[in-house]
């Protein structure tokens, strides 16, 4: 993990809920359409795993993506995310409804973004993060950047990031015989 400042840690010590979106997130953004019409997308188990480690952390996980895939929903249903927005091309209406659901204050929510149709949910959030890959106009709406790309690791990333600061990591990895 990348040295990460204070004022980071400080921040996703806070975090009650963690948002991810989909493609360019989840996937490397990728649109793989076979010739039947279905669309397939890949997903880092890696990355699942550190959601999962979140979850059993406390943390509450949940989706906002633009599209709307009948994989993002077997994906979810796999890693227990019962939060799942899809077809959300104004994000920041998803995200308001699930804050209220929860009753969880923006400042404690953390948000993994790529792309523009993300800024509105990052300007709001107590922790705005962008995948290594991201596009650079929304980079200025950020708190952090990761060191990994969308679906090659970030999620997990950002997991651990949380955990770290949190100080849940290391019982996480003791669960799998590592000490740190």
């Amino acid at each position: 993990m990348k040295k990460i400042p204070k004022k980071i840690l400080a921040r996703a010590k806070q975090i009650k809920l963690a948002i991810f979106d989909v493609d360019g997130v989840l996937t490397d953004g990728s649109l793989f359409m076979g010739d039947d019409g279905l669309e397939y997308k890949a997903f880092n188990a890696r990355d699942g795993l550190g959601m999962k480690m979140l979850q059993a952390s406390g943390v509450t996980l949940a989706i906002i993506t633009g599209k709307t895939s009948q994989v993002v929903e077997h994906r979810m249903r796999v890693l227990n995310i019962k939060h799942v927005f899809q077809g959300q091309l104004e994000k920041q209406i998803a995200f308001t409804k699930l804050c209220h659901q929860l009753k969880i204050a923006p400042e404690a929510v953390a948000y993994l973004g790529d792309d523009v149709i993300d800024v509105p949910v990052l300007k709001k959030v107590g922790l705005a993060v962008a995948v290594a890959d991201a596009h650079p106009m929304i980079l200025p709406y950020t708190h952090w950047q990761l060191a990994h790309k969308g679906g090659r690791g970030a999620a997990r990333e950002l997991c651990e990031l949380i955990m770290y600061a949190q100080g849940n990591l290391e019982a996480q990895m003791q669960r799998y015989g590592i000490d740190l």
